[in-house]
């Protein structure tokens, strides 16, 4: 895949850029590795001066960087205002907290282990490795960087290859903001040199968010060098409604919840499973919210639903869409490509899908839902789980009872009840099962890249 800014809504190149040769990339190694010297030895005060710095800029190039990453990938734009603004939240966040996150952690009892004093305490690793993908171009690396920074580490980014001129904006970010030189930089290359990256004796960790084949990919590698592995997969999010729950709110939740970001998001609902006494309305809601959507220019200020950001990433929806309807499925809206320029796709929704269907069990990346009827709650949490993945899950229930019963049962990484899925800073993010291991964001976020160092005084 070349290094490009092809515009989906268009199908236009707009720049395409040549990658880093291997001398290229040695040299940004090379000035990583001092960097990480650099970083470690500053303190948190001066690291946050320089963290709420780079946020200061992020807010003051929004009406520059937002329209950048709609051209780039196809998000609408106010969505795309509202990621750069996220990211300056998660800057200013852990330039507030990553003091009291990575604070000592004293024993009470230091006489326990024969000690006068006893503590713990988190130090940085070094050059960390991000290869992060184009649905979210600012946000997904911004939440790995921020506190990875704060943390003392070193950031390199391997972003993905049609989303380069947010790499190079990223790559000039922090240093502006008077971080030391060399100590977060992209690496335009393609996927066939991340490996040799990661290899690398200066490189210290890997995180990773993309494809479950590429995570495996990526760990393995990782493995073999005895290095740090963070990975953020994919994910098929379970969306229940039961009899009790507010079933219009969450129908309209439901629409915003599978549609959001053009549906090109790991935390997205993507399986609406739906108790029988209440399907039928459930249904009729969400189909007439899906239909009413607005599809179209992503750059116009009223558009809810833009491209599809690669022509083969709708040529895959269209699959799993002929494929379930050929054997079975009913489609109630949606199914299609649209337009005769760009890769636009009706927002779908299907029913009546069976496990013989690809759709059942693979990733649906962009607006297609599939909606489930069930009998119980006991069913209902059985094909929650129903799937490689487990990312996260939404619950729609006024029921205590129902709460308690599925919260310990979802195989997931975060439930939210009455709500759709949200990434906070304040929240740890991640899955389990194929979505990966590890967490980002809140505290566990900034200590995944240090090492956590027991010290013990006689």
């Amino acid at each position: 895949m070349p290094i490009a800014t092809v515009n989906p809504a268009t199908g236009e190149l707009v720049e395409e850029f040549a990658p880093l040769t291997e001398q290229q990339v040695d040299q940004r190694l090379a000035r990583a590795h001092a960097a990480a010297a650099t970083l470690r030895a500053t303190d948190f005060d001066t690291r946050a001066r320089w963290m709420r710095a780079a946020a200061d800029l992020v807010e003051a190039e929004v009406d520059l960087t937002a329209p950048m990453l709609t051209i780039e990938m196809g998000k609408p734009i106010t969505q795309a205002r509202a990621e750069v603004l996220k990211c300056a939240q998660a800057m200013r966040f852990y330039a507030d907290n990553a003091e009291t996150l990575l604070a000592d952690q004293p024993l009470a009892d230091p006489g326990t282990v024969k000690a006068s004093a006893a503590y713990t305490s988190y130090e940085p690793l070094g050059v960390v490795l991000a290869v992060m993908p184009w649905n979210y171009p600012m946000w997904q690396v911004i939440r790995f960087a921020a506190p990875a920074l704060m943390a003392g580490n070193v950031g390199l980014l391997k972003h993905a290859s049609n989303v380069p001129q947010s790499a190079l904006y990223l790559d000039t970010l922090f240093e502006r903001a008077g971080f030391p030189g060399g100590s977060f930089q992209a690496l335009l290359i393609g996927a066939a040199d991340v490996e040799a990256v990661v290899r690398d004796r200066r490189v210290a960790a890997v995180t990773l968010t993309g494809s479950e084949p590429a995570g495996r990919s990526i760990a393995a590698v990782a493995g073999s060098e005895v290095k740090k592995a963070v990975l953020e997969l994919g994910g098929s999010d379970p969306f229940i409604v039961l009899p009790s729950a507010d079933v219009r709110a969450a129908a309209r939740t439901a629409v915003a919840a599978r549609t959001m970001n053009n549906g090109q998001s790991c935390i997205a609902a993507k399986r609406f499973i739906v108790h029988t006494a209440v399907y039928e309305e459930f249904v009729e809601a969400f189909v007439a919210g899906t239909k009413a959507l607005i599809v179209g220019d992503p750059l116009d200020e009223e558009t809810e639903i833009g491209p599809i950001a690669t022509e083969s990433g709708r040529r895959e929806l269209a699959e799993l869409v002929d494929d379930a309807v050929s054997k079975g499925a009913v489609l109630r809206c949606g199914g299609a490509a649209v337009g005769t320029g760009g890769w636009f796709f009706e927002p779908t929704v299907l029913e009546e899908v069976t496990s013989d269907m690809r759709v059942y069990g693979e990733e649906a990346f962009g607006p297609l839902a599939v909606v489930h009827r069930v009998d119980d709650i006991e069913q209902a949490a059985a094909l929650a789980n129903d799937t490689a993945f487990g990312l996260s899950s939404s619950v729609w229930t006024t029921d205590p009872d129902e709460e308690r019963f599925l919260i310990p049962r979802l195989e997931a990484g975060a439930v939210f009840v009455n709500g759709m899925s949200v990434s906070y800073p304040e929240l740890p993010f991640g899955g389990v099962k194929d979505s990966g291991i590890g967490r980002e964001l809140a505290a566990e976020g900034i200590r995944e890249f240090c090492n956590l160092k027991t010290v013990w005084k006689g």
